[in-house]
């Protein structure tokens, strides 16, 4: 790309971000500018420009799968705009020299709270998956956590990474299937297990069909939409199920789950449990009862439910349900170093990305997923300087105004 195209490209970037664009639009047509796509990942202004850049590099299905919400995709949005929710409180003539970004979770120490979440199939973004991601977690020092419907083995996740990753859990609906993961994690070396609950029943994901509609390939060596449809040809091909009699298995979450299930997994491993996909206080309190030694806050991004409820929105009550007795951490809907600010106020010991990584991923591999964290904690860094919090554990509701 010549000096004159980089120009006009980036002259129609600023256009495409500017408030003035809808009234133009109209009075000029130019709602027919054309995307500025960055070509290495050093050139990203925000995470935002990877999500443009995986759209253009991607397979349509492929790309489908990751932006997908369900029906309507309501909640998705949901999650973007509850950030709106809470505006943000400033302190001024603070010594801000140094910014001290660590947490610490279940004893080990990490360099920032953000932390990468489970997400399936990696390999279908880039060739080298989940091993890219855990060489980017290990150059950074961010917690990965492993999906059990990992395209890579967490033996050979753990070896790249350097260091253990904590294993989620798809328990299906066979107990023999999930107790067998759960030793297999176990004997791997992860040091905690995370039990995702949020997607009971499956989910009408239609974006994900809309986009596949668009791809031209014989996609019979993905088959993403299986993992309702026909879930035990869905994970004979996840290297994680290897080996394990998959002939009864109709759910990749048993539809009987209830409470009780905790007792079983609690009798079965040493390994702390967290529980991923709660949203009210209510289960907080149920689950604390139950023997959980975590709690994130999650709906899945926006893919396994239509509740039109962002998590950011649900924080605030399920913290109060657990009553500071277990950490509670978030995910869905996180772009911007702002929004990470906004769930650590409001009591998030930690924060979990899923789109934002992959979308790297998907543009340039383990270079696009390192340039994604980084510019996450640029963005945290600055607005802990802003706030005047020179470490995690100052920022409190104080610093946040809840808008009408």
């Amino acid at each position: 790309m010549d000096s004159n195209q980089r120009t006009r490209r980036q002259f129609l970037n600023f256009l495409l971000a500017s408030p003035l664009l809808g009234p133009l639009a109209r009075l000029t047509g130019a709602h027919e500018l054309e995307e500025y796509i960055i070509s290495s990942p050093g050139e990203a202004l925000n995470v935002f420009e990877f999500e443009v850049a995986a759209r253009h590099t991607l397979p349509p299905a492929h790309f489908g799968y990751i932006a997908t919400g369900v029906d309507g995709d309501a909640t998705l949005r949901a999650n973007r705009e509850a950030f709106d929710h809470f505006a943000i409180r400033m302190h001024r003539l603070i010594d801000v020299t140094k910014v001290d970004m660590s947490v610490e979770l279940f004893g080990t120490r990490w360099d920032s709270p953000i932390v990468l979440a489970p997400a399936g199939s990696q390999r279908g973004f880039h060739e080298d998956g989940e091993i890219a991601v855990a060489k980017a977690a290990q150059a950074k020092n961010h917690l990965q956590i492993l999906s059990s419907v990992s395209s890579t083995p967490v033996e050979q996740v753990i070896e790249a990474r350097q260091a253990p990753v904590w294993f989620q859990l798809y328990p299906t609906d066979q107990w023999s299937v999930g107790r067998a993961l759960v030793k297999r994690a176990e004997a791997a070396g992860c040091p905690v297990l995370v039990l995702t609950v949020d997607i009971q029943g499956g989910s009408n994901r239609e974006t994900e069909k809309i986009w596949a509609r668009r791809d031209e390939r014989d996609c019979g060596d993905c088959h993403q939409g299986e993992v309702f449809s026909d879930p035990r040809a869905y994970l004979a091909r996840k290297p994680m199920f290897d080996g394990l009699d998959l002939s009864d298995v109709q759910d990749i979450d048993p539809l009987d789950m209830s409470w009780d299930y905790l007792k079983r997994l609690r009798d079965t491993t040493t390994m702390p449990i967290v529980i991923k996909g709660l949203v009210t206080s209510q289960d907080a309190e149920l689950a604390i009862e139950h023997g959980v030694d975590a709690i994130i806050v999650s709906n899945h991004g926006g893919r396994g439910e239509e509740s039109g409820r962002g998590t950011i929105d649900c924080l605030a009550e399920v913290i109060e349900g657990a009553q500071n007795r277990v950490p509670v951490m978030i995910d869905s809907g996180f772009r911007r170093g702002t929004d990470v600010f906004k769930a650590l106020a409001l009591g998030a010991k930690a924060v979990a990305i899923g789109r934002p990584y992959l979308w790297g991923l998907g543009s340039f591999g383990q270079p696009g997923v390192e340039a994604v964290l980084e510019i996450l904690r640029r963005e945290l860094e600055t607005i802990m300087r802003q706030a005047g919090t020179i470490s995690i554990d100052q920022i409190s509701g104080s610093y946040l105004e809840a808008r009408v």
